[in-house]
């Protein structure tokens, strides 16, 4: 019970007081319950006309023996002052007001459980949403972002469907079960000790079916994030799939994936579907056997209870089987539940691999360099960068080129951290980034990128992005700056449009220069821009390149560049291949030396 004993720390303390009053008020519905079934052997006794004798009236003492005499020293004043049909609806009425507060109490009961469980679910929810966003850039290269979304979707509603609501079960109903068992015991210890004996084996019969489930929903859980898996990758993927005719390739993919999920879904189901028959029959098995036994008892004399009171027991002890049954159903549905706390677990329980050192020092401006000191990274087994030395002064432009995979991307990820290198170390002011608060590194920072990302909102929201309290006329400055007011101006909204998921409405240049005035809002010193321009149109190209120029004004930028043309006034050059630097220099000094920047040149300037 690993995975319930998590859940119940999301409980307490949190979630103390609603707990004890959900445990207070399942008490009282429990007694007032077994009150409403005792009443069963007063009422034959009167209708069968049953001898009850008159006892001498005892001082109240909460002990069972006071509790009985004081009860029948008043039926039977009843009895022979208005008569048995008047005991009689006195006991009625007795037994209705028992079942109003059992029912009363079990509402509220459940009032303070649906505090509990729409909480815990509430902090699941943030807890898993607040882990995905500080976990490592490294952690999805391994994972399937679909099983991700599948853990926080499916995953949780399944948690709170097959656990949570079994806490209604967990809580009331082993009250009602103990307080019901401890009464048997008071009525006939040797029959509720026949009866002790055969709970267990049913028990047994029904947790060895339960074990399995766990695994078995461990399986469905895993085939449903395969399936959430190539779901998203098919609406990414949409234009190329149209494009390569590969609609049948795919849909036989998904079809085979579904399968699978069905398959293990339906044999899952069958386990789970069997608890209830199974259940039911041993429960009534149960209470046919005790009636035999208790009824042979009664007949043979060997038995402190009468023929009322064997009723009144069997009574009890037919209200025992429901929670029994239910109890036995929570523990199916918290055993197939619990496999999705387990994927829940191991995410939340992911190492986040960038985090702060133990006494990280703050950093507000960027006065002097950044310097990348024998720099070595590999995200796998390979390195991808190789002994990488580089200091950019405050106020240069360097530019970094060279081929595909020669590292330029990687070099410039591990400066805000994205990735920590594994040899070496990057310093901003001589400190080592390791050192310093990620939050403020990362704020001394603005990137953009060859692919801008917009959120499906306003583009008021999208260029105030991470910026408190922006104002409109700042807004508004950084997308002129950016060469955006103008067409953002033609949209239907103004600033208040929305630009549509990933920012679907807007050109690729309009993105790009609404995700350079987001940049230019925010004011960092040092600028990162990694192939800005090179997804672009030569018009597109001209205003988002003009906006890059006033972006870089009095900034420490670093510029990854496919296009050579761009960069030809970077103050420094450095030439990538194969994860080293194998030539550094301006563009006039590159030229001159007559190597691998010339090459690429010139197969550009001839292309």
């Amino acid at each position: 019970m690993k995975g319930l004993k998590r859940i119940l720390q999301y409980v307490f303390p949190k979630y103390t007081g609603q707990a004890i009053l959900n445990f207070l008020f399942v008490g009282i519905s429990a007694i007032a319950g077994l009150c409403s079934f005792t009443m069963v052997i007063p009422f034959l006794n009167v209708l069968f006309d049953q001898t009850i004798e008159t006892p001498e009236l005892v001082e109240f003492d909460w002990t069972g023996e006071s509790v009985i005499n004081i009860f029948n020293y008043h039926l039977v004043n009843v009895i022979n002052t208005y008569g048995k049909s008047t005991a009689l609806l006195y006991l009625s009425a007795f037994i209705m007001a028992a079942i109003f507060l059992k029912t009363g109490f079990w509402y509220t009961s459940k009032l303070a459980m649906i505090n509990i469980r729409y909480g815990i679910i509430r902090d699941l929810r943030n807890s898993l949403y607040n882990k995905i966003t500080r976990l490592s850039l490294g952690f999805y290269s391994d994972e399937h972002k679909g099983d991700v979304m599948s853990r926080m979707t499916n995953d949780v509603n399944e948690v709170e469907t097959s656990v949570l609501r079994s806490f209604d079960v967990i809580f009331k109903d082993p009250i009602t079960l103990i307080a019901s068992m401890v009464l048997l015991v008071y009525m006939s210890p040797k029959l509720t000790i026949f009866v002790l004996i055969m709970l267990p084996i049913s028990g047994g019969i029904v947790g060895r079916i339960g074990s399995s489930l766990r695994k078995k929903s461990t399986v469905v859980q895993s085939k449903l994030g395969s399936l959430m898996s190539l779901i998203e990758e098919t609406l990414g993927g949409l234009r190329i799939i149209k494009s390569f005719n590969a609609h049948d390739k795919v849909y036989g993919s998904f079809r085979e994936e579904n399968r699978q999920f069905i398959y293990e879904s339906k044999r899952m189901m069958r386990r789970r579907d069997l608890a209830g028959p199974i259940s039911e029959f041993l429960g009534s098995l149960i209470l046919i056997i005790v009636l035999w036994f208790g009824g042979s008892l009664v007949l043979s004399g060997d038995s402190t209870l009468s023929s009322s009171q064997l009723i009144g027991y069997l009574v009890i002890f037919s209200q025992m089987i429901s929670p029994a049954k239910q109890l036995i159903d929570a523990w199916y549905g918290i055993q197939k539940g619990l496999a999705s706390s387990d994927r829940i677990d191991a995410l939340l329980n992911a190492e986040i691999a960038i985090r702060d050192s133990e006494n990280p020092k703050p950093i507000a401006k960027f006065d002097n360099d950044i310097e990348y000191r024998n720099v070595s990274f590999k995200y796998v087994n390979e390195l991808v960068l190789k002994d990488i030395n580089l200091t950019i002064k405050k106020g240069q432009t360097v530019a970094l080129v060279g081929q595909s995979g020669s590292g330029k991307s990687t070099m410039v990820d591990l400066l805000p951290r994205f990735y920590d290198v594994v040899g070496g170390g990057i310093y901003v002011d001589g400190t080592n980034i390791k050192d310093l608060k990620i939050v403020d590194l990362r704020r001394l920072m603005g990137i953009v990128g060859q692919e801008s990302f917009l959120f499906n909102d306003t583009i008021f929201n999208n260029i105030a992005f991470g910026v408190e309290h922006a104002t409109m006329e700042q807004v508004i400055e950084a997308a002129k700056i950016a060469n955006a007011h103008d067409f953002i101006m033609e949209t239907p909204d103004g600033y208040q449009s929305t630009v549509g998921d990933r920012g679907g409405k807007l050109s690729g240049g309009q993105r790009q220069r609404i995700s350079i005035a987001r940049a230019i809002l925010a004011n960092p010193p040092i600028m990162i821009l990694d192939e800005a321009t090179s997804a672009l149109d030569t018009e597109s190209e001209k205003l988002v390149q003009d906006a890059l120029f006033r972006l870089m004004e009095n900034r420490t930028s670093i510029v990854i560049a496919h296009r050579l043309s761009t960069v030809v006034n970077a103050d420094l050059i450095c030439v990538l291949q194969d994860g080293e630097i194998i030539e550094r220099g301006t563009h006039a000094e590159l030229m001159a030396l007559g190597g691998q920047y010339k090459k690429l040149h010139d197969i550009q300037t001839f292309a």
